[in-house]
């Protein structure tokens, strides 16, 4: 686990003949529109699954443990299939041509142009981390006491006060990790973006793919971006975690 990271580290900080510098961290500074861009998107993915996630795992939680199990399979099912194979099947679906578009032509709508767009990156980061969202969510809930729920209802709490004094302050561990298991695969990915975004819609991930892998090989600048990523993944996940943990 160490030393790949320190590896990294070493390209970040010296030049192709492996001499020290800070160059290839200042030339991130030309990048800053798509670390914004990466951290906007991954943010505001994570609180659709947040808002999606949290009233299915309640659901979850107060279910039989028959219908539980049957219901966990169907939220896992679609984790079973390939990765790059659930997110090429939503570029037909966003297509001009794609059934959505048939859809609303038959109610007199678009067509629209939904694919190559920001929305489209979104929709791909929620598909593909929503089920990391609703586990821990799930887990949490199914501690939380049933009978607490009822007494509040009986002394006459409003839906909201049962939902903020109740449901949410006690599902906070949850609520951390899931944001964590989303945030962190949303901010850094690269096939996403690549397959529904377009060439218009890069993220870090494209960038560091392209550093390595693409026609601008360069070990060292992407050494320094995967170092500034993960830094950036480092504060998020030590606000969520003092969160947590003040809670």
């Amino acid at each position: 686990t160490v030393v790949p990271l320190l590896i990294v580290v070493y390209y970040a900080l010296t030049d192709g003949s492996g001499r020290f510098t800070l160059e290839n961290l200042t030339l991130i500074g030309g990048y800053s529109s798509v670390f914004a861009r990466s951290l906007l998107l991954a943010m505001e993915a994570t609180v659709i699954c947040l808002v999606i996630a949290f009233p299915v795992g309640y659901a979850l939680s107060r279910m039989r443990v028959q219908k539980q199990h049957i219901m966990l399979m169907l939220v896992m099912l679609p984790m079973w299939m390939n990765f790059l194979l659930r997110t090429y099947a939503w570029m037909g679906l966003l297509g001009i041509n794609g059934p959505i578009n048939t859809v609303l032509g038959w109610l007199g709508l678009g067509p629209f142009t939904m694919l190559n767009t920001a929305g489209a990156v979104v929709l791909g980061m929620v598909y593909n981390y929503v089920p990391y969202m609703i586990l821990p969510l799930y887990t949490a809930m199914t501690k939380i006491d049933q009978s607490i729920v009822e007494a509040a209802q009986d002394l006459g709490a409003s839906p909201k006060d049962t939902l903020t004094r109740i449901l949410i302050p006690e599902s906070i561990p949850g609520v951390c990790t899931g944001i964590t298991m989303v945030f962190v695969p949303a901010v850094s990915t690269f096939a996403i973006s690549r397959m529904l975004g377009g060439g218009s819609n890069l993220l870090i991930g494209d960038l560091i793919e392209m550093q390595f892998l693409g026609n601008s090989y360069n070990l060292n600048v992407g050494s320094a971006m995967s170092l500034v990523l993960m830094v950036i993944v480092l504060v998020c996940m030590s606000f969520t975690s003092s969160f947590d943990e003040s809670e």
